[in-house]
């Protein structure tokens, strides 16, 4: 029989019941508080006739209910379908059709939405951040895997949200995994949790992994404003936080206009989006640390890459890979490319899912004999380490040369008075493709579409070079940050 995750977090708690589990609200809870949580909403989940193989929608912040949920939903032998709370009805409402929940979960307080949810038939309980769950009625609905542990939605690049299944296996050997591979770790570590929880990265990295690892960690429910967060590592002694970029740059943002930064923080971890190298030495300048980059994928559960610890990291690369995972370079055709070759990543091992929810036509396209097709074009050099060059679909063909943006874009972003690059590419009669570049600018010193023309002509390549340049006020963006480069591509 599987390990369950439910069953590895309860062991924790009872060896440890009287450790610190949750900073919440200014105040330490104990493992064994937490599991008395977990304990009153799966009695709660029962009596509603909540079974096996059934789903559960949270539309909640980071905060002990949702983790208490979390625990219960699999005690109860379910599956965790967390959303965002920011998506707007119309689209929580194709989400949860697609899912089939049987029942939804808010905070007390969004009686508006409630209402919305409630019109179509769905039971939509609003609850306490950390207290007790009201008694409810569920739906029927049609069972899955028990083994499914969450089902995440991604809209990954195309704008279409697709329902990514992860199971109690995938999720435990990839939590395991990385903390083998974290050399940086120590016991005495606490983790901040203020990854959006309906996100992989913050779901698996900043609250399953210090409860499986046994590791405190500091609930923040939202990272905005930037000021709360930082008040709050230093409140919690956080020592290891797990962010995405846009994070990082408004944190050094508030401090560089005079908040006091964190002591306590020893690891900065990001993911999500790549890592504009410019920012490192103002991390450890304003932060006192260097960044860790890494990288991973819903469908990997997510961790794929990292660098291991401060002392061998390779800035400008995701570090080296995961145990477990199987790995290919391979050509547009899916051949097998060798060693060396720059090409697309796939993936095979115990943390990549087994296919999309109710999609299987998607999953033939991304999944062959077990690999799945990560769709970033990927460098490994002779060390192990990842180099991400772009997505595939990203890439922008002039003249028969392959381009990546995030080379363009990092090229850019270095010129004085650029605050933030994007690079796409535009159709061309003759070329095929020219690049096209949006800035939003600094404000000092001015910059013009012949400065910014003029400093890529001077390291950058001829076909390379920005055609296009557009100034703008911000870049659209994912609910972790992530530049929406579709969405600038319809403008």
């Amino acid at each position: 029989m599987n390990v369950r995750l439910e069953e590895k977090i309860i062991s924790q708690c009872d060896r440890s019941n009287g450790e610190r589990a949750i900073w919440w609200r200014g105040a330490w809870w104990s493992r064994k508080v937490l599991a008395d949580l977990a304990l009153q909403y799966e009695t709660r989940l029962k009596e509603s006739g909540f079974r096996e193989g059934n789903r559960i929608a949270a539309l909640m912040p980071n905060c002990p209910a949702f983790l208490g949920l979390m625990i219960a939903v699999w005690k109860a032998g379910g599956t965790l379908t967390p959303l965002n709370l920011q998506a707007g009805l119309a689209s929580t409402m194709d989400t949860l059709a697609h899912s089939d929940v049987s029942a939804v979960f808010l905070p007390q307080g969004m009686e508006q939405l409630a209402q919305g949810l409630s019109s179509s038939g769905l039971p939509a309980i609003g609850m306490p951040l950390d207290g007790p769950l009201p008694s409810f009625q569920s739906r029927s609905c049609e069972k899955s895997d028990p083994e499914i542990a969450v089902l995440f939605y991604t809209s990954g690049t195309t704008g279409m949200p697709k329902g990514v299944p992860i199971t109690h296996s995938n999720l435990l050997d990839n939590v395991t995994k990385s903390i083998i591979h974290f050399k940086d770790l120590v016991d005495d570590d606490i983790f901040v949790n203020v990854l959006p929880n309906f996100h992989t990265l913050g779901f698996t990295t900043s609250g399953l992994l210090p409860l499986l690892g046994g590791y405190p960690q500091a609930i923040v429910p939202s990272f905005m404003p930037p000021e709360n967060a930082i008040e709050a590592i230093k409140a919690a002694e956080v020592s290891v936080m797990i962010a995405v970029p846009t994070m990082v740059a408004l944190m050094l943002g508030a401090i560089a206009r005079g908040v006091e930064p964190p002591s306590s923080l020893r690891l900065l971890v990001t993911g999500g989006d790549k890592f504009p190298e410019r920012l490192d030495a103002r991390t450890k300048q304003l932060l006192g640390v260097s960044v860790l980059e890494g990288y991973g994928l819903t469908e990997t559960s997510p961790v794929v890459a990292v660098n291991e610890g401060v002392a061998r990291r390779k800035l400008g690369t995701v570090g080296t890979v995961l145990e477990g995972f199987e790995v290919e370079i391979r050509d547009p055709e899916s051949d097998v490319l060798p060693a060396g070759s720059e090409g697309t990543l796939w993936l095979r091992g115990p943390s990549v899912f087994g296919g999309y929810f109710r999609a299987p036509e998607i999953t033939r396209e991304k999944i062959q004999d077990g690999w799945f097709n990560t769709g970033d074009v990927v460098r490994i050099d002779e060390e192990g380490y990842v180099t991400i060059l772009d997505r595939v679909t990203d890439i922008i063909i002039v003249g028969g040369f392959n381009v990546y943006p995030t080379e363009i874009e990092s090229v850019v972003q270095q010129m004085p008075g650029v605050r933030e690059c994007a690079v796409v590419g535009v159709q061309h009669p003759v070329s095929g493709e020219i690049v096209k570049a949006y800035v939003i600018p600094s404000g000092e010193p001015k910059i013009s579409t012949r400065d910014v023309i003029s400093f890529s002509r001077e390291h950058l390549a001829h076909y390379k070079i920005p055609r296009i340049v557009e100034f703008i006020d911000e870049m659209p963006r994912s609910s972790i940050g992530k530049i929406l480069k579709r969405e600038l591509k319809k403008s």
